[in-house]
């Protein structure tokens, strides 16, 4: 046996005749991880650890190289760049800059293909043409993949769609009968259903932070709603309807894709095919039993430029900006992925009120914060413990610098 074998089996000797328990520090693992791996640098790496006599976690290095350790599932990419390789900080940071990026443009032609005249009765074609377009661009992606099978079952992808075209059908549609800044301080207050089927369904008791988030938002979506049909002549309560039920679609459907891509471990890519592929048929049927399907089309086919042009352009950025979004739930949660999504509407709605001429009354401002406030207090709810601790330690920080600014001012003003 060799005296490299020996210390080797040394080691394992000691540390398994040690009355040790199961250590919690993580310094101590690293350095056990160390010495059992022969003392190669790698297995300090605990990034991918394997279990080593049910005692330690340990790091077995199987190659070199910093994502050689990474499963194919690891390994993401968003628009084809290698995000998994970035810093945890400067991932976060693309995420973030892609939605704002993608879905402010995509806001931006929404509201400038609703300013053509005749359009508002043809939403729903408006958003089968969409839904074809994330399809195709589906398919183009999924080529690009090695995996291409199903995991998710074909039965919770039927429910996907038809929320799916809930959400987005419906929310098209009221912007027939509604301004966009008024769709989108609806789309804000996802809140409001969620808590109220939390407790009608599920019995669920909500704190007072939580319960006076909903008042807020729903106090400032009231007024928001009455400066709407005061000051805007195209205001109708039937888009107040579609709006707020596309908002109870949008409500759920968060959820549902959250659990079933962790469930079934699928990419972004498949549900987004499946859903918006069903969602296709859907509403492809509808419009033929409705009868407004051809009617529609050849609406569209007068003004090609200004309506499947358009509808085109936006479809690629709201596809780009679902990738975008998905990925920020896999890797930072759909709590953070709701508040980002939350602040672009804001920046959106400013947005609508420069590009495009409509009405405006300071009501819409001060019952738009009320709404923001809400929002505020629903994250602080949920990130009561981490938002104390930040705030406690920048104050400290603060009263450190002001304390050493003041004994270093003192020796100055004797002098």
């Amino acid at each position: 046996m060799s005296s490299h074998s020996v210390q080797s089996s040394r080691r394992y000797n000691n540390i398994e005749s040690s009355s040790l328990q199961v250590p919690s520090n993580r310094q101590f693992i690293q350095a056990a991880n160390y010495l059992m791996s022969s003392g190669d640098p790698q297995a300090l790496d605990l990034t991918n650890p394997a279990t080593y006599n049910q005692q330690f976690a340990v790091k077995i290095p199987k190659e070199t190289g910093q994502s050689s350790n990474l499963s194919d599932n690891e390994k993401w990419t968003v628009i084809g760049l290698p995000v998994y390789k970035w810093p945890v900080w400067l991932q976060f940071l693309f995420l973030i800059g892609g939605v704002f990026l993608f879905y402010l443009f995509y806001g931006y032609l929404q509201e400038l293909i609703f300013q053509l005249d005749g359009i508002k009765p043809y939403g729903w074609f408006l958003t089968l043409v969409q839904f074809v377009c994330y399809s195709l661009f589906g398919m183009t992606d999924l080529s690009f993949k090695l995996d291409r099978k199903r995991k998710i079952p074909l039965k919770t992808y039927l429910l996907l769609a038809f929320l799916t075209v809930s959400t987005m059908g419906l929310s098209n549609a009221s912007l027939g009968f509604l301004n966009y800044p008024t769709q989108v301080i609806f789309k804000c207050c996802k809140l409001i259903p969620v808590m109220f089927v939390g407790v009608l369904i599920q019995r669920k008791r909500y704190g007072v932070l939580d319960v006076t988030a909903l008042l807020c938002m729903s106090l400032g979506l009231v007024f928001f709603t009455l400066a709407d049909s005061k000051v805007s002549p195209s205001f109708d309560q039937t888009g107040v309807i579609m709006i707020s039920l596309a908002l109870g679609a949008d409500a759920v459907i968060g959820n549902v894709q959250e659990k079933t891509m962790k469930a079934y471990n699928a990419t972004n890519t498949e549900v987004v095919l499946y859903s918006y592929g069903i969602g296709c048929v859907y509403i492809f049927l509808g419009l033929l039993v409705h009868g407004s399907f051809f009617k529609a089309f050849a609406f569209f086919s007068r003004h090609p430029y200004e309506t499947f042009g358009y509808t085109v352009t936006f479809s690629l950025t709201g596809y780009f900006g679902i990738m975008f979004v998905l990925q920020l739930v896999r890797q930072f949660g759909a709590l953070t992925a709701v508040t980002i999504t939350t602040c672009r509407k804001a920046v959106t709605m400013a947005m609508s009120f420069l590009f495009f001429a409509k009405p405006f009354t300071i009501q819409y401002v001060w019952s738009g914060l009320i709404v923001l406030f809400g929002i505020f207090l629903n994250v602080y709810s949920k990130n009561k413990r981490s938002m104390d601790q930040w705030f406690a330690n920048h104050i400290r920080e603060f009263m450190i610098s002001h304390q050493k600014g003041q004994i270093t001012r003192g020796p100055e003003l004797q002098v």
